[in-house]
């Protein structure tokens, strides 16, 4: 940075508190804007479409300039943190007024991609995640943590694809790692395909595993360190450590939230790599990348921004203890059950606000006055909804009915202190209550009752001094006054002091009337100073019982869950699972959540299935494009993921036996960015399968080995398939969908693979396709039909007939070439005979003209001796 040849003190001011920040945008306070100088200026003008102006403008001088009305800041600041770039909140700490030189400032905040606490600038349904890796003692350790809500969790991973996987699930939006982490190249490339996030990298003294011990014994409740085994875990401990390092670095103020940390055990749920959460389009679709039309567009039904967070983390997270899982559905089966008492429960809690971030913004002292009054409305439903669950019987819904705490004490405080419509900003007035605080309401009364005041002391000076015509005054010059005519000017008492002299009378004012001015005159900025005290002393009473609002947030979100399963059950006629620890999916006229909800023409069409380690391990699926083979074992991975969360399921009956993994390898494309084929894709994928795959998991297959050569492919598709089938004796529950009509013969020597395709009728040489998944192979695809229904020309369906039926007759001509690959000529084609033809080829060109029909016995036997004679021949 070129520093200029003259300085003010604002200049030196903020060149000091910006070598502090090097990497950050710094936001500027100077009065009612935000101002950015130097490249800083010149980036955010460029990325905000601001004006870029400067001081001192056409003198040698001149610093570039660009600001923004601090009332805006939220929005330009949210456009700064989507680009990537850290933003620093440089405010004034003192009032200008009051400032000797210049005003004093400071950094407050820095807001990162992954430390967003501002409403305006999250996705209300979404946790925002900042992460934090570490590699120690053969181990990777993670860390994860959402300041907008104060989750902290933690995790270790014993190999790189574990580690990956837990990374990619929690979709963070910034990355702390350290400079010598091992195959931090491989991590990059591998996250980068996947999300765009900021990432940060520090020292590895940044990831002290001694000095982060301290920090988490600081931050958390005494003991929990310990409890939690983490400082056993080097890896673990260096990632918390530095996470919780950088909020406090960045963040200044309190982070008092963070009060809870929580391991991540991935053995605990259901894992879907990254592939598959793709593949089946459970947050976004595959083709848009939308939401719309999406697993969670369709079951969420949340009235709560938590809720929907919640019912978001159980899909990244299902479940694969029966148990637990038993336990939500009989929870959603009752809320179900209870039609009306369910509706009343969504009504209620559609007036919750945000309570886990409305408390993180409580706690870091960024609440303002309308945050608080939705914290009391909030607060006044806890009594409500705790009322509507206390009839209901089932564990978890009593468990949350227990937990719910109303806080009737911070309720009663918000509702004494705060006015119900109070301004945006904190520091001009019109945010307290009269009644609440007896200074303000002096401060109040001064401004209101100003008139009364000067009567009732009129009234008494001229008792006490004996002057009838004794009057009290006030004008813009002298301001208050104390009048007494010359004739009265003897009476006058000794603490009057004179202020200013008239022809006929003399003015005075005393000590009384002094203060009654002083007071008056700084009523105003007395009352706005006077409640912005009171109203952070009562942001800081109700951030002591943040775990409070913690817990009863946390249950909140998880009643809202439970009801917008319910709901979907429902309105969409899904039935509850059955779900054990066997080995047996079974399912009844199962349906696609999703497409089901489609406006389809001829409606859908559901379908069963059975799948075991028993005689149905391997389903191989055969039929036409776009005849619903994807949609078939899609809807069945669906059908499973919804009952491991607790989800009644789109079937008239399911018998679920828990699965640990699901892996779905459905379509491919080229990555180009890594010069990889769609082969190369699939193969990839196809690799991490059979890596990562066990006895209890479910594999779903969409075309295997078709980004090659055809005899390259099926080779490699059967035997995967194979594969699949013979694991560890036992094989794997697996779907697989081919045009690979060859595999059907896997059933001969494999007895867990059974056949299956889907039901095509035909009308001469047109299909319809009937969506029915029935048992048995095929070995047509009905592709030239299909490209008749896409609107092919027919002229080149015609021809493709053509092609296909010497193909499969595996005609040839005498050159040894395909008879489709012939130029059309209006004779018999003409031209000389290949030296190297083929005799048996010339043989198969006499046979094909005799006229089989009219042969004696005796002219048959002819030719074929001439023919055995030709064939011991040498060529």
């Amino acid at each position: 940075m070129t520093e200029p040849v003259v300085l003010t003190p604002a200049m030196k001011q903020y060149l000091d508190i910006k070598s502090q920040h090097q990497d950050a945008i710094l936001l500027f306070r100077m009065g009612d804007f935000y101002e950015m100088f130097f490249e800083d200026a010149q980036t955010a003008s460029r990325e905000l479409d601001l004006t870029l102006t400067s001081r001192n403008k056409g003198k040698e001088d001149a610093i570039p300039l660009c600001g923004f009305p601090y009332h805006a800041a939220s929005s330009y600041i949210s456009k700064l943190i989507n680009k990537g770039y850290k933003v620093a909140i440089c405010e004034q700490m003192e009032d200008p007024k009051l400032a000797k030189g210049v005003v004093k400032r400071d950094v407050v905040r820095i807001v990162t991609p992954g430390l967003v606490v501002d409403d305006s600038n999250l996705n209300p349904k979404e946790n925002n995640f900042l992460a934090s890796a570490y590699w120690a003692d053969q181990c990777y350790g993670t860390a994860f943590v959402d300041l907008s809500t104060g989750e902290f969790r933690v995790g270790a991973s014993g190999d790189w694809e574990s580690f990956l996987s837990t990374l990619t699930t929690f979709r963070f939006r910034e990355l702390l790692l350290a400079e010598n982490m091992p195959e931090k190249n491989r991590l990059a490339e591998a996250l980068g395909e996947m999300h765009s996030y900021r990432c940060n990298e520090f020292p590895e003294t940044y990831f002290d595993t001694s000095g982060a011990a301290d920090l988490l014994r600081e931050q958390f409740e005494a003991g929990l360190v310990q409890r939690l085994n983490i400082a056993d875990k080097p890896a673990v401990l260096g990632a918390a450590g530095a996470a919780l390092r950088y909020i406090k670095e960045t963040q200044k103020g309190q982070i008092s939230h963070l009060s809870k940390i929580e391991w991540y055990h991935s053995d605990v749920y259901l894992l879907i790599d990254e592939a598959a959460r793709r593949n089946l389009e459970i947050f976004s679709t595959m083709a848009e990348n939308t939401a719309r039309g999406s697993l969670f567009h369709v079951i969420d039904e949340t009235m709560t921004s938590m809720g929907g967070r919640k019912l978001r983390w159980w899909l990244n997270y299902p479940l694969i203890s029966p148990e637990l899982i038993k336990e939500r559905l009989l929870a959603v089966h009752q809320l179900k059950e209870e039609h009306l008492l369910r509706q009343n429960l969504r009504k209620v809690l559609g007036r919750i606000y945000d309570l886990e971030r409305l408390g993180s913004r409580v706690v870091m002292g960024i609440a303002n006055a309308r945050d608080l009054i939705g914290l009391k409305h909030s607060l006044k439903v806890i009594p409500e909804v705790k009322s509507l669950i206390a009839s209901m019987d089932t564990p978890l819904i009593h468990e949350i009915y227990d937990e719910l705490d109303e806080m009737a004490d911070l309720c009663d405080l918000l509702q004494k202190s705060i006015h119900d419509d109070p301004p945006l900003t904190l520091r001009e007035g019109g945010i307290i209550k009269e009644g609440y605080d007896e200074e303000l309401d002096r401060y109040l009364s001064l401004s209101k009752n100003a008139k009364q005041w000067i009567a009732a002391l009129e009234e008494k000076e001229r008792k006490r001094t004996g002057i009838n015509s004794l009057k009290v005054g006030f004008n813009s010059v002298f301001g208050y006054y104390i009048e007494i005519t010359r004739a009265n000017s003897d009476l006058v008492p000794p603490d009057y002091i004179r202020k200013q002299t008239l022809v006929n009378a003399e003015r005075y004012i005393n000590e009384e009337l002094k203060k009654y001015e002083y007071e008056v005159l700084n009523a105003e900025e007395s009352r706005r100073e006077r409640e912005y005290t009171l109203f952070v002393q009562v942001r800081e009473r109700i951030a002591t019982e943040i775990r409070r609002l913690q817990q009863s947030a946390s249950r909140i979100a998880e009643l809202d869950a439970l009801t917008s399963l319910a709901e979907v059950a429902e309105r969409y006629n899904y039935c509850c699972p059955v779900v054990d620890d066997g080995d047996l999916i079974r399912i009844r006229d199962g349906r696609h959540p999703v497409i089901e909800r489609m406006p389809l023409p001829e409606g859908f069409v559901p379908n069963d299935l059975v799948l075991d380690l028993e005689d149905n391990r391997l389903l191989i699926i055969t039929g036409p494009n776009m005849a619903g083979k994807s949609t078939y074992i899609r809807q069945i991975a669906l059908i499973i993921l919804m009952a491991q969360i607790g989800s009644f399921v789109p079937a008239v009956e399911a018998h679920i036996g828990v699965v640990d993994k699901i892996f779905a390898r459905i379509g491919a494309a080229d990555n180009l960015s890594r010069g990889q084929s769609t082969f190369m894709v699939e193969m990839t994928e196809m690799s991490n399968i059979l890596r990562n795959m066990t006895g209890k998991s479910l594999v779903i297959l969409d075309e295997v080995g078709r980004g090659t050569s055809t005899f390259d492919g099926l080779s490699i598709a059967w035997a995967v398939a194979e594969y699949l089938h013979d694991f560890k004796g036992s094989g794997v529950r697996t779907m697989f969908a081919t045009h690979y009509h060859q595999l059907t013969e896997l059933s001969v020597t494999r007895r867990g693979v059974r056949n299956y395709n889907i039901a095509v009728k035909e009308w001469g040489n047109r299909i319809i396709f009937l969506r029915k998944i029935i048992e048995g192979g095929t070995n047509r695809s009905y592709g030239i039909q299909v490209a008749r229904i896409a609107g092919v020309d027919d002229a080149v369906i015609d021809r493709a007939g053509e092609i296909l039926n010497n193909l499969e007759t595996a005609e040839l001509d005498v050159t040894g070439k395909p008879r489709f690959a012939r130029e059309k000529t209006a004779g018999p084609p003409v031209g000389q005979l290949s030296l190297f033809a083929d005799e048996r080829e010339l043989l198969i060109e006499e046979l094909q003209s005799l006229d089989i029909a009219n042969l004696t016995p005796l002219e048959a036997l002819v030719w074929v001796g001439k023919w055995r004679d030709k064939l011991k021949q040498p060529i």
